[in-house]
């Protein structure tokens, strides 16, 4: 009997859909499973809450938690755009597993402050045995960037993986549920401790091109200089020199990765965090990015291919430190699946040839959650993974 389970029903009745999910998922455990997560893909949100409703009914564990999505994973398979349900079951007798749901509460300005000020409540307290959290966050309602990139002040240590959930109709369609609860705004998740065994990846499967380059003039999200030269400009210097191919790469999307360790020797494919060039201003030969980029980091610009995306993302997978892995949680950026590869089932696929059989579940996001060189970062067009070892900490020593 298996220790992990997973289960994908497509069709209209998303109710009935719900039912043969969960079924899926707990036939191959070894008992009444400790945790289990269900994604909801549904056009309409309303029809997400009778389908988690009941979800959360025949479990046979209150620790349900889940989200509705514009496409979810189970069974071998992923489903965009259409009305599914996947779910994933785990059997962790020596885990401690806790439910919960964080919420945004706002305090006045400060003097010295225009803004008013944010505060997340919900997290349970930490323990010395803490091992990782899962999060899924509505990106609408909930401060998900801050309180990640800042988890570290507050979670020493743990390991956050998860993704930003969204209905297919994008703001207002979020539905999030937890411990019985659904609720439209905010965040859950799980704190997992105890005896468990766990591995996490995050494959940005992106692909460097040109220079490795120091930021010499950037403000907030603004870079000025790039290596003494306007930003704009080193980027069309470095252009005109990359073959066609990649220009056609470019055009599609620039991203830009910035150096994980400043004291390498070099930094190629991997040793970047990378985040997305969202606008230029030729005026003032400027790029701007998705992230604060301080003077003085260095930085390489990135391409995103499908070549790069699957070669990144089998290589990680080889040197996962879990053997086996019996079960895995996957949060694939809504950018991948059919807008990358010839299919959605890429991603969902490579981890299965990695466990040999099921126990792989998860959705589609509009933002994937996971650490990177020891952060906890937000990210864009990943696909980040937490692994299940075999049995507990014991058992693996």
């Amino acid at each position: 009997m298996a220790r992990f389970g997973d289960g994908l029903a497509v069709g209209p009745d998303l109710v009935e859909a719900a039912e043969s999910a969960v079924a899926q998922a707990v036939a191959p455990l070894d008992g009444l499973p400790d945790l289990v997560f269900v994604f909801v893909s549904a056009p309409d949100p309303d029809a997400v809450e009778p389908a988690a409703r009941r979800a959360m009914e025949i479990a046979g564990t209150p620790n349900v938690i889940g989200c509705g999505a514009p496409g979810v994973i189970g069974g071998s398979q992923g489903v965009e755009g259409a009305s599914a349900v996947s779910a994933w079951a785990a059997r962790l007798p020596e885990a401690r597993v806790e439910p919960f749901r964080l919420e945004t509460l706002k305090f006045p300005a400060a003097e010295t402050d225009s803004m008013p000020r944010l505060a997340v409540v919900g997290m349970p307290q930490t323990r010395d045995d803490d091992v990782v959290a899962v999060l899924l966050a509505d990106p609408y309602s909930f401060p998900v960037d801050a309180f990640v990139e800042r988890s570290g002040e507050v979670l020493p240590g743990l390991p956050l993986v998860g993704g930003l959930a969204t209905g297919q109709g994008g703001r207002g369609t979020t539905r999030l549920f937890a411990d019985g609860e659904i609720v439209d705004s905010g965040a859950v998740g799980v704190l997992l401790g105890g005896s468990v065994m766990t591995s996490t990846v995050v494959s940005q499967g992106a692909r460097p091109v040109g220079p490795t380059m120091v930021v010499t003039k950037a403000e907030e999200n603004i870079l000025y200089e790039l290596a003494g030269m306007s930003a704009l400009a080193k980027l069309e210097e470095i252009v005109a020199d990359l073959p066609e191919g990649d220009r056609e790469l470019i055009e599609a999307g620039l991203l830009i990765g910035v150096a994980m360790d400043e004291y390498a020797d070099e930094h190629e494919r991997g040793d970047f965090l990378v985040r997305g060039v969202i606008g230029a201003d030729p005026e003032v030969g400027a790029l701007a990015t998705g992230d604060v980029i301080d003077v003085g980091r260095t930085v390489r610009f990135h391409v995103r291919d499908a070549g790069a995306a699957d070669e990144d993302l089998t290589h990680l997978l080889g040197d996962l430190d879990l053997a086996p892995i019996e079960g895995a949680l996957l949060f694939a950026c809504t950018g991948r699946g059919r807008g990358m590869f010839p299919t959605s089932d890429h991603d969902v696929r490579a981890l299965r040839d990695v466990l040999g059989g099921p126990g792989v579940g998860g959705f589609f996001a509009a933002g994937e959650i996971g650490p990177v060189a020891g952060r906890n970062h937000v990210h864009s067009f990943t696909a980040s993974i937490l692994a299940f070892g075999p049995g507990s900490k014991e058992d693996s020593a």
